[in-house]
């Protein structure tokens, strides 16, 4: 089975599975496994910042940067495409007290600037002050668009201005990185928190991170205590972080190449409406141009013909990854061609 639904499917390699074997470890809530704390220096070095935090997830990663960087009855303006708004089951508002004021995306998984700016509030005892804009990068509603680095200085003057805090849900961002062909820390730079997802395309089991200040961390931390986050011998995992962000970082591309092939390929094929320049990353997305046809039977169908995928609504989304190779591309098409004639 070719399983497209993400790249969270993704399973540890076995040099992976064997440093998970040998790590050293201690307890984490002291700060004391040597291996997390490998990591963790390991993660604020490539993104630039003074310190790092491991989590379980990119969710609990988002959620405990948005909690450190707010108080209760603040306001947070974020995209309505997003992560944090849509997949992350009002994490914020639930455990923050903090409301979302939330913009349109662009194509690309930018916010207007303008949009954003006239969305601050001003200081008014009716209003919930605003004191942070989140950001997502690649964007995952939004094709997998990277945003790059003059977007985001952009907003950081608009930020500083207004005395407002950025935080960037990076799960993908070295697939942004490597897609700009530029380095993690020039994309991460004007941000107060950012977070990554070891578990997507870098193939780990388990884990995201969050970077920014060494007071931020620390307080970070403190919030990651409180909903339950703190690990003890956690080294057994972070061993595996380490060995995605020193060898998996570099292969990307790959996923990237054989994501545009399948666009091209999906293109060809009658029934099918793509934007193949839509492709930047890891991620395809596309509909059906018949649209009588049952989504969940095209689903079933092409799981009947080896391939595994995860549609929205009308619109399907593939996500490469390492487990899918340039041999899987024609397979895959196969497939689709296939099922869309089952269908007719």
């Amino acid at each position: 089975m070719i399983d497209l639904r993400s790249d969270t499917v993704t399973r540890p390699t076995n040099e992976m599975r064997k440093a998970m074997y040998d790590a050293e470890v201690g307890d984490d809530v002291h700060g004391e496994d040597p291996t997390v704390n490998e990591l963790q220096n390991m993660a604020a070095e490539i993104t630039g910042k003074e310190s790092a935090l491991l989590v379980s997830s990119g969710t609990m990663g988002n959620l405990v940067s948005l909690l450190t960087l707010t108080k209760r009855g603040e306001e947070i303006i974020l995209g309505d495409q997003c992560h944090v708004y849509a997949w992350e089951g009002a994490g914020v508002p639930i455990f923050g007290g903090v409301s979302l004021n939330v913009v349109k995306n662009e194509e690309n998984g930018t916010m207007d600037l303008d949009e954003v700016s006239n969305s601050i509030n001003p200081i008014d005892d009716h209003k919930p002050t605003t004191s942070v804009v989140s950001i997502e990068n690649t964007h995952n509603q939004c094709g997998g668009h990277p945003v790059d680095e003059e977007y985001i200085r952009n907003l950081k003057i608009l930020c500083d201005e207004k005395k407002l805090k950025i935080h960037m849900d990076g799960a993908r961002l070295f697939n942004a990185a490597t897609a700009l062909n530029t380095n993690v820390s020039n994309l991460t730079k004007y941000l107060d928190t950012v977070t990554f997802c070891l578990s997507k395309g870098l193939s780990c089991p388990v884990g995201s991170i969050i970077c920014g200040s060494k007071d931020t961390i620390l307080e970070a931390k403190r919030w990651r205590k409180a909903i339950g986050g703190g690990m003890r011998q956690a080294g057994v995992f972070a061993a595996a972080g380490i060995v995605a962000l020193n060898n998996m970082v570099d292969r990307l591309h790959e996923d990237h190449e054989n994501a545009k092939k399948i666009g091209n390929g999906l293109a060809d094929i009658d029934g099918i409406e793509i934007d193949v320049n839509y492709i930047k990353t890891n991620i395809i997305r596309f509909t059906l141009k018949d649209k009588s046809f049952d989504m969940n039977k095209f689903k079933n169908c092409l799981s009947d013909n080896g391939v595994n995928i995860s549609p929205s609504g009308d619109t399907v989304r593939m996500v490469t990854h390492r487990e899918v190779s340039t041999n899987d591309v024609g397979l895959v098409l196969r497939a689709v061609s296939k099922s869309i004639q089952e269908l007719k």
